[in-house]
């Protein structure tokens, strides 16, 4: 629909793989990359700050040399999260070395920022921000991002509770620029969905947490390999913002997930890197309603293989049905 050209042709499959808090690195971010959808960190996982610059040096000198290699290849590009929060006190730093890199994308979180869409766009990067309603997508368009990433139910981490259908149909009618569109979204068939529906991209991170690659703890990995979607809990407690976490993980934090008290956002903190108080992402781990469809631990190369085959199998299925 709306994407640009030239990212369409960069990618083997219509997917920006979610920033994932500790989860995402290079590694991580690279594999993504070479199989051909978007790959993306948060540059708060790069402690302490200067280590955001080596990373955005190894990744690009990684793909380039990757794409030298296997010109006949699709590489895609890679993403990085900006948390636009009073409290993170690095987003100045980080985005001075974003700039310096011409990161190809920024991801923001939490709020619109025009220091931020300034930036990226002096360069010619592209901004795509995190919505969770129309009134914040409003915001963010008149302050010109180049897309709306709409974090609907059941997307694991900070999600909204608006049904995807409800908010996709809502952004449509105000909006034509490139949507990404995330929540329980684990198999291609639910990519090709996204499409139908009015997306450019489909948003998935839940399903990159068990791959071999990925930085989490091999608990954390079989956890979401065994759980269902009635086991996500939906809470404020850790953050100070609703998001989706694993019951399991509650439970062995010695909570109980029936009876969690609630907490506000002025609780929230990325002072340096966020607070660990609450020992969010590290022990109580987040994940979304699309577990049930995840049921194996592979590689992140054999990860978009199976999601290739799904998403091509479901388009066949739709055009012999039409």
């Amino acid at each position: 629909m709306s994407l640009p050209d030239t990212l369409k042709q960069q990618l083997t499959l219509p997917v920006l793989c979610s920033p994932l808090f500790i989860i995402s690195t290079p590694k991580l971010v690279i594999e993504q990359c070479k199989a051909g959808v978007i790959g993306s960190f948060p540059a708060l996982n790069a402690r302490p700050a200067e280590k955001l610059d080596e990373w955005l040096t190894e990744i690009e000198e990684t793909l380039a040399a990757y794409q030298a290699a296997n010109p006949e290849l699709k590489v895609a590009p890679y993403a990085v999260n900006q948390i636009a929060h009073p409290t993170n006190d690095r987003l100045e730093h980080d985005m001075q070395a974003c700039v310096k890199h011409q990161v190809p994308i920024i991801i923001t979180s939490l709020q619109a920022n025009p220091m931020i869409i300034e930036a990226a766009h002096s360069y010619g990067g592209l901004v795509f921000h995190d919505v969770t309603n129309l009134r914040h997508a409003r915001k963010a368009i008149s302050m010109g991002v180049d897309g709306l990433i709409l974090v609907t139910a059941g997307a694991g981490g900070h999600a909204g509770t608006l049904n995807p259908f409800a908010l996709l149909s809502e952004i449509r009618e105000i909006y034509d620029g490139p949507v990404i569109l995330g929540g329980a979204i684990s198999k291609g068939n639910h990519i090709l969905s996204a499409e139908v529906m009015g997306a450019d991209l489909a948003y998935m991170g839940t399903r990159f947490i068990p791959t071999e690659e990925a930085n989490a703890e091999q608990a954390y990995k079989d956890m979401i390999i065994q759980s269902s979607a009635s086991e996500i809990v939906y809470t404020n407690l850790f953050t100070g913002v609703h998001g989706n976490y694993l019951r399991g993980s509650i439970e062995s934090a010695g909570l109980d997930p029936d009876d969690l008290p609630s907490s506000d956002k002025s609780k929230m903190s990325f002072g340096s890197g966020g607070s660990s108080k609450r020992k969010a992402w590290r022990d109580i781990w987040g994940a979304g309603q699309g577990v049930g469809g995840i049921t194996e631990q592979k590689s992140v190369s054999d990860t978009v293989a199976q999601l290739r085959d799904e998403y091509e199998t479901a388009k066949h299925k739709v055009k012999a049905s039409g």
